[in-house]
């Protein structure tokens, strides 16, 4: 019997090699030279890339027997995710291979901010000797403000404090026993830009955060504060930051991450009060091993049909076939859930599974509930695999509940939490039909029946006549088509939970203005990540 091939289309570490092990027939083109590609894909059960090789849906095509695509790094740019999907090709990559080279480079612009060292180099490699010209701070005693408190956040912070510093946080969804943990100080993003002498963001990258860092934010910060963006493109909206840095309303900045990459013409690198450096947060010969043994790791789990911990499109693993189709649909309730609850820190989370499915292992979905928790929510990747740590490191407690009985559904999966400010949030789904419609079918104890959508609307507001008409006629005059609407309630005139789906993302100064409109306790938008 042959052995499965495994096709290594860029340079990889002999680490890697040695990882795949004897089991495979491994063999190495040149993915760069597409037409190379093409012709040795077709017998490939693996490929492993890093970031030159375009694996889109062509080179997918081209490869019937292909199983998964590897990617020996953190971004997927490179890689069809969706293609990959519909043709049942798994798709791995190294989340967490990067996270120290990240956390090192970004103390290394905040000591090169801090004592000039770019400058003070090239003018001394130039014959002038400027002491007085680049005389610098102390770290010591200073505040460096973190904003998102994830795992590369908490390696700086642990780095950062043997400097003798003073750590405050900005992280909407840190428990002040995590912070507490870490030494760190939680503080509201105001607070933080207010008091920081050094500020770093370390935040995904969605509608809701990029540009998080503009013209209003860097002018609450102090004259001589300094900005890091060593996380990604955009966080910091750049037009606003050369503003101030030509002002110089702020110390100066320092950024490894760019909206367009390389940032040709950006008038920013002409700047004498900024660090650039050109994506550099995973080139380290430590973070490309690791990447490469990861992802080996991966390709013999997925080949052997085991669970592979680092799949960013299918939850991979010996699932039974009842079991699987409630993945994804939990993964979506996740993020529903993560937007109720972002009004403050989780501190529990039960996954509850009622019905015919609890006589089946279905531990997969206390991985999925949290995967989509966190997906919108951290900076970096999240997979089956660092999600439970990624609950771990902010002391919320996951239990998972099984029960056979389930009056309404056949099954019912149920997230339901309990929060630091001492309210609870629940959200239920289901599978419905021959065609396994998902659908959500009750929110903080109202019962719904609604079918996902990438936009979804939840209101809470006390229940009166010409309600509906008042944010039906808002949305209308912004051009926000709703295309389906569900109005839940215990009692008329009292709570009324309304759950919209909309064709569009709705800008949130608009979503303010319905709240006001309708005195809501509850308006929350949730965009569904595919």
């Amino acid at each position: 019997m042959s052995k499965p091939v495994v096709l290594i289309a860029e340079e990889l570490s002999p680490a890697t090699v040695d990882a795949l092990g004897p089991d495979f027939d491994v063999r190495n083109v040149d993915g760069a030279d597409r037409a190379a590609l093409l012709a040795a894909l077709p017998t490939a059960s693996a490929v492993l890339v890093r970031s030159a090789t375009k694996m889109d849906a062509e080179a997918i095509a081209a490869a019937p027997l292909l199983k998964v695509i590897a990617r020996a790094g953190v971004g997927l740019d490179n890689v069809d995710i969706k293609a990959a999907t519909t043709a049942g090709v798994m798709v791995v990559n190294a989340p967490t291979s990067n996270i120290i080279s990240a956390a090192e480079l970004t103390v290394g612009h905040i000591l090169s901010l801090a004592r000039h060292i770019p400058a003070a180099h090239g003018a001394l490699a130039e014959g002038q000797w400027k002491r007085s010209k680049y005389t610098g701070i102390e770290l010591y005693e200073k505040t460096v403000g973190i904003i998102g408190l994830g795992r590369i956040g908490a390696l700086i912070t642990a780095r950062l404090q043997a400097f003798g510093v003073n750590v405050i946080a900005y992280d909407p969804y840190i428990t002040s026993a995590r912070a507490q943990q870490l030494g760190v100080t939680p503080v509201s993003l105001d607070e933080l830009l207010e008091q920081s002498d050094f500020i770093t963001i370390h935040m995904p990258k969605t509608p809701e955060t990029t540009g998080m860092i503009g013209a209003e934010q860097l002018a609450k910060m102090k004259p001589t504060a300094f900005v890091v963006n060593v996380a990604r493109g955009g966080l910091i909206d750049e037009d606003a930051l050369h503003d101030a840095l030509v002002a110089r309303t702020i110390g100066g900045a320092g950024l490894d991450v760019f909206v367009s990459e390389p940032p040709t013409g950006s008038p920013l690198l002409g700047l004498d009060n900024i660090i650039v450096t050109p994506h550099l947060g995973a080139s380290t010969d430590e973070a490309q091993e690791k990447a490469g043994v990861s992802v080996a790791k991966s390709v013999r789990l997925a080949l052997s049909g085991e669970l592979v911990p680092d799949a960013v499109n299918v939850a991979g693993g010996v699932i039974d076939p009842y079991v699987r189709p409630g993945i994804p649909l939990v993964e979506k309730l996740g993020q529903v859930f993560s937007g109720l609850a972002s009004h403050s820190p989780l501190t529990s989370v039960d996954v509850e599974v009622h019905g015919e499915l609890a006589a089946y292992d279905v531990s997969v979905y206390r991985l999925a509930a949290l995967k989509g928790i966190f997906t919108n929510v951290v900076s970096e990747t999240v997979s089956y695999v660092n999600a439970p740590l990624l609950a771990e490191q902010r002391g919320i407690a996951v239990r998972q509940i099984t029960d056979a009985d389930s009056p309404e559904y056949r099954n019912v999966i149920t997230l339901r939490g309990a929060l630091a400010d001492g309210s609870q949030v629940s959200v239920s789904g289901t599978l419905t039909g021959s065609k396994q419609v998902e659908k959500i079918v009750e929110i903080n104890g109202y019962e719904v029946e609604v079918p996902f959508a990438k936009n979804l609307i939840v209101m809470l507001y006390t229940d009166r006549p010409g309600i509906v008409a008042v944010y039906g006629s808002v949305f209308g005059e912004a051009e926000i088509n709703i295309a389906g609407m569900q109005i839940a309630r215990h009692v008329a005139g009292g709570k009324a939970l309304s759950v919209l789906t909309v064709d569009s993302p709705v800008p949130a100064g608009l979503l303010a203005s319905v709240r006001d409109a309708i005195a809501a306790d509850l308006m929350v938008e949730i965009d569904l990540t595919e």
